[in-house]
């Protein structure tokens, strides 16, 4: 084999190497649990017993849901606890968790429980506070399908496109839950981006504070970072 063509074969290898990312998207079917809680202690007791999919509706579909707000509410608890029992301060510590920063369910529901525990012996007149009725906190599991979307991309331009394309449902489920999959820190974008030898803008893109945008927000972003790396 001549040197020149060897070299020619080498140089187009890596990129028939990477493998497509494929963009998927997850319906969330709301399930009732039929338990609820009116008083900070019961909330403690029903949240160490229920499955992580009421810690997941309560947390990360809460996010999900209020993707349009700026900043994003963190979630469930801290917004129930603050506006109808008023321990605003309470709320704001449950606020303030970094819900993506836990790749699994189990820790992040033990730190709610922690936070709330530690609250109660702080404050002992907390525990005497009620919702009144059919204001009680009703505890709510997701059900998840995930599905495939008709994106793929092979090349960074490819993957632009589809990204300025796919439903915000389909940016949350690479983005929020990828920790929980992953059991780690960041996200299906970066770790992609990176085996196709960008590490710098999966940098970047893992860097982004997905709580200080909305999801449109985030993909404009996101797709300000590509681009500009295209036109490097």
């Amino acid at each position: 084999m001549e040197p020149e063509q060897a070299s020619r074969m080498t140089a187009v290898e890596p990129a028939q190497a990477i493998k497509p990312f494929r963009f998927s998207t997850s319906l969330v079917l709301q399930e009732a649990t039929g338990l609820r809680a009116a008083r900070l202690s019961v909330l403690a007791q029903i949240l160490r017993t229920v499955p992580d999919s009421c810690i997941y509706h309560h947390t990360h579909y809460f996010l999900l849901s209020h993707h349009y707000l700026t900043p994003e509410p963190s979630n469930d608890f801290a917004y129930w606890i603050g506006e109808v029992l008023g321990e605003e301060a309470l709320g704001e510590r449950l606020a303030s968790l970094d819900i993506i920063e836990y790749t699994d369910l189990g820790t992040l529901r033990q730190r709610l429980v922690d936070v709330i525990e530690d609250y109660l012996k702080r404050t002992p007149a907390a525990r005497f506070k009620f919702a009144s009725e059919g204001e009680e906190f009703f505890f709510v599991k997701s059900v998840h399908v995930v599905m495939p979307t008709a994106y793929t991309a092979a090349t960074l331009e490819e993957f632009a496109d589809a990204l300025e394309r796919v439903s915000v449902r389909s940016l949350y489920f690479h983005v929020f839950d990828a920790p929980l999959r992953l059991g780690r820190r960041t996200n299906d974008f970066s770790l992609w981006l990176e085996q196709l030898g960008y590490p710098e803008l999966a940098r970047e893109i893992a860097a982004l504070d997905p709580y200080s945008y909305t999801l449109e927000m985030l993909r404009s972003s996101m797709l300000s970072l590509v681009r500009q790396t295209l036109s490097r």
